[in-house]
């Protein structure tokens, strides 16, 4: 038996809770994990509350990140007594996922846990912060480089825009995080933002051209604030978009495109090739300052994994949350 976050929906309504599970129920796999940590990242958020259609199968465990031990494999590539972590995937979607002691998984889609991070420090990153790393990934491929003006980080307290700015302050870059919660300034400046602005600058409608300051964006925002940063960004400039906590459509021109060359990179996580994931893996245990990462975390039992997901989804949450399993 293990316990689990089980989410059900039937004729009499939706229902989260913690139950207790028998193995037998995982579904098939090539390698079984002891669960050792999970987190809550926006899309766990929305299935625990209900608040959009993720889930796609019924009954079924969340999470869609976890970083464990091995137990059982007849994958090639682990054994067991292997510390592997897991992120996306469908898992906890369409696939029993990692709010659990116990996830059943494909090889396919592990990636060895790097000696530099134990498991809690691995879902303090989590897919947020791995996302973040591949947007990083993605300015540098259109030649971002250090010392090319102002980096916005739009979204800055929440856990994509958290760790991107710790990522690119360390990198040497000049970073301003556009957050609503200005109290957290001070939490922002401690991971290196060298400037705090309003995101309501963002969030209304503006001019489809504004005046050039971002040589780079990275935004898991998505919708008006997308549509201004694109508006801001320095002529040849590069948005990275990651995200939709303001909203999925794109009200906007193609004037960003047309007439400054900007580019728009759309970041995917869930289904990012393995050799991707790995150099991400790689970047972040170099380039991620543990004592910031530490700044960021909440660490909660799965008995308040509920209760944390609804306080995400109304905006309460500076940073990650870690569920100790």
């Amino acid at each position: 038996m293990f316990k689990a976050l089980l989410l059900e929906k039937s004729e009499s309504g939706f229902r989260a809770g913690i139950q207790s599970l028998d193995d037998s129920r995982l579904p098939p796999g090539d390698v079984l994990i002891k669960v050792e940590h999970s987190t809550l990242n926006y899309k766990d958020g929305l299935a625990i509350t209900n608040r959009a259609p993720v889930v796609r199968a019924w009954p079924m465990v969340a999470g869609i990140d976890g970083a464990g031990t091995v137990l059982e494999s007849t994958h090639p590539a682990w054994k067991a007594g292997d510390r592997v972590v897991h992120n996306g995937w469908g898992v906890g979607e369409n696939r029993w996922g990692c709010l659990a002691e116990r996830a059943r998984l494909q090889g396919d889609w592990l990636v060895g846990l790097p000696q530099a991070f134990t498991t809690r420090q691995a879902m303090a990153i989590g897919t947020a912060g791995y996302t973040a790393m591949l947007c990083v990934l993605a300015l540098e491929d259109h030649g971002l480089r250090p010392g090319d003006a102002e980096v916005l980080v739009t979204g800055a307290t929440g856990g994509v825009g958290s760790v991107a700015v710790a990522l690119l302050a360390r990198l040497g870059y000049a970073v301003t995080a556009a957050t609503g919660k200005t109290s957290q300034a001070e939490y922002l400046q401690s991971l290196g933002a060298k400037n705090i602005i309003d995101r309501a600058e963002f969030a209304a409608a503006g001019k489809p051209l504004q005046k050039e300051r971002w040589a780079a964006v990275i935004d898991p925002v998505g919708s008006q604030t997308l549509v201004n940063a694109l508006a801001q960004t320095r002529y040849g400039g590069v948005v990275a978009a990651c995200g939709l906590a303001q909203g999925s459509d794109l009200p906007g021109t193609v004037l960003p495109f047309i007439l400054r060359g900007v580019t728009l990179a759309g970041v995917d996580s869930v289904l990012a090739p393995l050799a991707r994931r790995k150099l991400a893996w790689q970047r972040l245990a170099r380039d991620l300052d543990p004592a910031k990462l530490e700044t960021m975390v909440e660490d909660v039992p799965l008995a308040r994994a509920i209760e944390r997901a609804e306080a995400l989804m109304q905006g309460q949450v500076r940073g990650r949350i870690v569920i100790n399993l």
